[in-house]
């Protein structure tokens, strides 16, 4: 089984770093700008995706100037436009994350989201945000002996994602530093 699950998702990191690196840079790019000025990175990560947050605020590796987005009262902080704003979210289609997209737009605020693009989804994260990665999970892993499937890793997928921006966002950083 871990075998199975091991491949699949080698597979699937394949395929976004296949086909959303040039996301990835742009992204990474948009998350500098508020580095390089005066601003701060805010993150936000939808249930589970939260322990992208504690990653990126109390990891090894630290995210630089990062925050959570919102505060100990679990209201929205105020943000200036020189922030950014990254959101991790499991489907492109929760409405929860894409509230917080669209008052983050409102605000002028730029954005890097983060889901499952949903192909039938009208008005997904995806055309919401300044930037959008796809992370590309849909379905969990295994299938079954009964036909349902299982193994749904949208933190272990997400954090892929979370490690290529900040991979990208340090490689930046150190240009920048270096003229």
């Amino acid at each position: 089984m871990m075998k199975i699950f091991t491949t699949q998702l080698t597979g699937h990191f394949n395929r976004i770093m296949d086909q959303e690196t040039m996301n990835i840079e742009d992204s990474a790019r948009l998350l500098a700008q508020a580095l390089v000025g005066e601003g701060n990175l805010y993150v936000y990560g939808h249930k589970e995706l939260d322990g992208i947050v504690r990653e990126a605020l109390q990891g090894s590796e630290r995210l630089q100037r990062a925050k959570h987005l919102f505060d100990e009262t679990g209201s929205l902080r105020k943000l200036s436009s020189a922030d950014r704003v990254l959101l991790f979210s499991h489907l492109s289609t929760d409405d929860e994350v894409i509230s917080i997209a669209k008052t983050l737009s409102e605000q002028g605020i730029q954005t890097v989201g983060v889901s499952a693009i949903s192909k039938n989804a009208e008005h997904g994260l995806d055309s919401i945000t300044d930037f959008h990665i796809d992370s590309k999970l849909h379905q969990p892993l295994i299938p079954g002996d009964d036909g349902v499937r299982y193994g749904f890793p949208a933190l272990m997928t997400s954090l892929y994602v979370y490690y290529a921006i900040s991979f990208t966002l340090n490689e930046i950083m150190s240009e920048y530093e270096d003229d």
